[in-house]
């Protein structure tokens, strides 16, 4: 089979700044705003191969539009890691799989003394008016939603005692719940909840010993927050004897002999309600999740154990058959009560990156969950519509086309859930060039695309700011 997907994980280093793409197709009139994602950039540092997916250097991607018309601009993200690797061609701080360059002493040093990586590569958040990159990090790197040029940075982390904040938030009315992670003898994870510029508010905590659970997100109902705790997870005992000789998070990614299970706390009180066990999962993406009365309904991409993580080396990426791992998107009814956990299978994998509409149906009872999905590769093939009241499902597909993670934008005085659009940034394997994707949320039928004057690797995850869509596109 042909491999297409080899591109997506290779280094583009050009940055362009408003260029204007030719349209073809048309897009809605009532389409206006921008669409900011972001992803890997750059895949080595130096002369030093990177090896892992979340390791590469971030590049934002930005889409200006406006009656029917869409401006171009790609720029890496000026963080300390890009900063040295850039100038002095070193490994800053220890990545996911890469470890940090110098002597075992400094890598040392910098583990001890919480030196984490700033390479914000995750995804985009606005706050308080103000656009962040963001990843697993202390910092939230500013940025121009215009030109994308790097404008500040803000520690994350005040009114919280941790050391990271994870990169994946939920935005409220302007209000942002996250969570923050502080590790050590004892680890803690934190609920917390931030208005605007002021300092985070923690309102509840789950406590580990030194081999907690890797929680990458999270969901919300109206008046719960849903914590997964998977049997997989960072050993840092492990982590901190290896790092002089470069052990990583990866080297250390192990199962743990703790039980799987789902947290659920009082998003007013900070009180667990319940601790739900159930098979062993593991879990990047929540869909949505919301109350039934005494049932708390759960839809995820879950993967079945920790080749989730380990599974997405760039080695084997790149293979011409790639061994990648497969998540299905699947529902959990998790019981406030006395019960068992059911768990039902809504989309057969391999599937990520599920979407709705967030703004109108995140915490709510909803219809339509939209997907990338793979047929074969390392890449997806596929975006997929899931109607859960059936459910049955729409696909939309090109052959040697990769879309990514479909943002659904909805249109003006929507009559119904799914009465907007779905942007995506698709990668063409065969012509090797990006383009912009805009479909018909209904009928996932294609309105209109942008080709790019280039490629760009495959991308995480993004956010449309319009005139529809005020705040917040996915979680």
């Amino acid at each position: 089979m042909e491999n297409t997907w080899r591109a997506g994980f290779r280094t583009q280093c050009e940055e362009l700044h408003d260029v204007a793409l030719d349209v073809e197709g048309t897009l809605p009139g009532w389409l206006d705003g921008e669409f900011i994602s972001n992803g890997p950039g750059q895949f080595e540092v130096g002369e030093t191969p990177l090896k892992h997916w979340f390791d590469a250097l971030a590049m934002l991607r930005g889409f200006r539009i406006d009656d029917g018309s869409v401006r171009y601009t790609n720029r890496f993200v000026r963080s300390d890691d890009f900063r040295v690797a850039r100038e002095r061609q070193r490994v800053r701080r220890s990545l996911p799989g890469t470890p940090a360059d110098g002597s075992a002493f400094k890598r040392l040093y910098h583990a001890l003394s919480g030196a984490f990586q700033d390479n914000p590569s995750i995804g985009v958040i606005r706050l308080d008016d103000t656009l962040y990159a963001v990843t697993e990090s202390p910092v939230g790197f500013e940025t121009d939603p215009e030109t994308l040029e790097t404008t500040g940075q803000r520690d994350l982390t005040t009114g919280v005692n941790s050391d990271i904040t994870l990169g994946h938030a939920h935005v409220e009315d302007g209000v942002q719940w996250g969570l923050a992670a502080d590790f050590g003898n004892e680890c803690t994870y934190t609920l917390f909840r931030r208005t605007g510029d002021r300092d985070a508010t923690p309102i509840s905590r789950l406590v580990f010993d030194d081999h907690p659970p890797y929680i990458h997100a999270f969901a919300m109902t109206e008046h719960y927050a849903v914590i997964p705790e998977a049997p997989y997870g960072v050993d840092f005992r492990r982590l901190l004897l290896g790092t002089p000789r470069g052990t990583t998070f990866l080297d250390a990614f192990e199962p743990r002999e703790a039980p799987p299970r789902f947290h659920v706390f009082d998003r007013a009180t900070g009180e667990r309600v319940a601790a739900v066990r159930t098979e062993p999962f593991f879990i990047y993406h929540f869909a949505n999740a919301y109350e039934d009365d005494d049932t708390i309904i759960v839809d995820c991409v879950a993967y079945p154990d920790l080749e989730a993580i380990t599974g997405l080396t760039l080695s084997n990426l790149r293979r011409d058959d790639p061994n990648l791992p497969r998540g299905n998107f699947v529902r959990y009814r998790l019981p406030l009560r006395d019960g068992d956990v059911r768990r039902t299978l809504l989309l057969r994998g391999p599937v990520e990156f599920p979407t709705i509409h967030y703004g109108r149906y995140n915490a709510c009872r909803y219809r339509y969950a939209y997907l990338a999905a793979a047929d074969y590769g390392a890449l997806p093939t596929a975006i997929a519509k899931v109607d859960l009241d059936g459910p049955t499902t729409v696909r939309w597909s090109e052959p040697g086309l990769h879309p990514g993670e479909p943002i659904f934008v909805p249109a003006p005085l929507p009559t119904t859930e799914d009465d907007g659009v779905l942007l995506s940034v698709a990668l063409n394997g065969r012509t090797e060039q990006s383009v912009l994707l805009c479909l018909d949320a209904e009928t996932v039928t294609e309105r209109a695309r942008a080709p790019l004057p280039h490629r760009l690797p495959y991308g995480f995850h993004g956010q449309f700011y319009g005139a529809t869509d005020l705040g917040r596109s996915m979680a």
